[in-house]
C-alpha cells in the first residue's frame, strides 16, 4: 500500500521469467554456458537477482528516511519533512535550502508514483484486455489512469483512517486470497522448498550481487535494471520514508526496524517466490510459453502465468482487482504525503490540497505513459533520483 505493490504485480513474473531467459552474468549469457550449467542454475540465479532487487536495499532505504523523519516529526516537533530532517542534523543550514531539498523531495515523490501508476495502468489495460477485448493503447490506459485516480482522490479525501487505511485492509486480503490460490492450486512443495532456497542464495551471495558491475563485460544489463531499481527507491523514499512515519508513531526503534526493515522484506520474498517461481515451474517442468509471453508484453506476464492454474478467468479478474486497489492506495498515499510536506509537515492537512496532488500524480503518469512509454516512466524516476540521492 506504501507503493511497492504495483511493482511486484508488474515484475513479480516478469522479471524472474526476464533474468531466465536472458542471464545477465557473462558466465551465463551465451546458450553453450546455459546448456553445461543448466537451465536450473539460470532459475535459480533469476530468482536470487530479484530478490537483490526488492530486497534489503530497497527497504534499508526506506528504514532509514522514515527513521529519520519519525524522530525529528514526533520526538523534535519539527515537522514530517525531510527539510525538518536536515534542519535538525544541521541547525545553521539556510532556509532557502531546506526549502529547495522540500522541493526536490516533492517532485522525487509525484515523478516515483507516477511511473508506479503507470506501469499499474499499462497492466490493468492488458488484464481489461485479456477480459473484456479493451484495445491496448494509449487512449485505454489513459481512461483508465482517469477512472482510478478520480478513485484514488476520493480515498484520500476521506482521510488516513477512513480512506486509505480501509482501502489498504482490502487491498491485502485480496492480495493475501491471490497468493494462497497460487499456493495450493500450484505446485506446493516447489514453491515452499524454493522459497527457502531462494533466500539462502540471496543471503550467500548478497555482498556480491550488490558489489557486481558488469566490469569486465560491455554489457548495459546494469542500466536497465539494477541502477533503475536504485533510482527508483531514491524516488520513493520520501514517499515511502514519509508513509511509514505517518503511521509508525509511538513504536520502538527496535519495533520500527522490524516492521520496516525485515518483515516487508520477508513478505515480498514470499510474493515473489510464489508468484516467479510458478513462473519458472512453467517453464522448466510444464507446458512452457511464459518467456515468450513475457517478451511479447511484460504487463501480460501475471496474466500468462495465471492461465496455467484452475479458473484462470476468476483469478484473472481478482488480479486485476488487486492491480487497482494497489493503484489507488499508491495514488492516494503519495497525495498524502506530498500533501503533509507543502503543508510545513503538518499531520493534517487540507483536503483540497489533497485533492490537487492526487490530480496531478494521474496527470502526470498519463503524459509520461503517452509521450514515451514504460521507457518514459523509468526515466523521469531516474532523473528525479538523481538531485535527491545526494540529500
Amino acid at each position: 500500500s506504501a507503493g511497492m505493490g504495483i511493482g511486484l504485480l508488474f515484475y513479480g513474473v516478469a522479471e524472474p521469467v526476464l533474468h531466465f531467459s536472458n542471464p545477465p552474468l557473462t558466465a551465463f549469457s551465451n546458450p553453450e554456458a546455459a546448456a553445461q550449467q543448466g537451465l536450473l542454475r539460470n532459475a535459480q540465479h533469476a530468482m536470487g537477482l530479484t530478490f537483490l532487487h526488492w530486497g534489503l536495499h530497497a527497504w534499508g532505504i526506506y528504514a532509514v528516511i522514515g527513521l529519520g523523519l519519525a524522530y525529528v516529526g514526533y520526538n523534535r516537533k519539527m515537522g514530517l519533512s525531510i527539510g525538518a530532517f536536515l534542519k535538525a542534523a544541521y541547525p545553521r543550514i539556510p532556509d532557502l535550502f531546506v526549502d529547495v531539498i522540500d522541493v526536490l523531495a516533492i517532485t522525487a515523490t509525484v515523478c516515483g508514483v507516477a511511473a508506479s501508476l503507470g506501469f499499474g495502468a499499462t497492466q490493468i489495460n492488458a488484464g481489461l484486455g485479456l477480459l473484456a477485448g479493451v484495445p491496448d493503447n494509449n487512449l485505454s490506459r489513459s481512461i483508465v489512469i482517469f477512472i482510478i485516480t478520480m478513485l484514488a482522490t476520493i480515498s484520500v479525501a476521506l482521510g488516513l483512517d477512513k480512506g486509505i487505511r480501509r482501502l489498504s485492509e482490502v487491498n491485502m486480503v485480496l492480495a493475501i486470497g491471490l497468493a494462497l490460490f497460487v499456493l495450493i492450486a500450484g505446485p506446493t512443495v516447489f514453491l515452499l522448498d524454493s522459497y527457502v532456497q531462494n533466500i539462502g542464495y540471496y543471503l550467500q551471495r548478497f555482498v556480491y550481487f550488490s558489489t557486481w558491475t558488469e566490469a569486465y563485460s560491455a554489457a548495459d544489463w546494469q542500466s536497465s535494471w539494477t541502477i533503475f531499481y536504485w533510482g527508483w527507491w531514491i524516488a520513493w523514499s520520501p514517499f515511502v520514508g514519509m508513509f511509514i512515519a505517518r503511521i509508525s508513531r509511538g513504536r520502538t526503534i527496535r519495533e520500527f526496524i522490524i516492521g520496516v526493515l525485515l518483515v516487508p522484506t520477508l513478505v515480498t520474498f514470499v510474493w515473489l517466490a510464489v508468484f516467479g517461481n510458478a513462473a519458472l515451474f512453467i517453464e522448466l517442468r510444464g507446458a512452457g510459453g511464459i518467456s515468450e509471453a513475457v517478451a511479447e508484453s511484460v504487463p501480460k506476464a501475471l496474466y500468462a502465468t495465471l492461465a496455467h492454474f484452475p479458473a484462470s478467468t476468476l483469478t484473472s479478474i481478482l488480479a486485476t482487482l488487486v492491480i487497482i486497489t494497489f493503484f489507488v492506495t499508491s495514488s492516494d498515499s503519495g497525495s498524502l504525503v506530498i500533501d503533509v510536506i507543502t503543508a510545513g509537515g503538518h499531520a493534517n492537512p487540507p483536503i483540497p490540497q489533497r485533492v490537487f496532488w492526487g490530480l496531478l500524480e494521474g496527470a502526470v503518469a498519463a503524459v509520461l505513459l503517452v509521450a514515451g512509454g514504460l521507457r518514459a516512466l523509468q526515466l523521469a524516476s531516474l532523473t528525479m533520483a538523481l538531485p535527491f540521492s545526494s540529500v
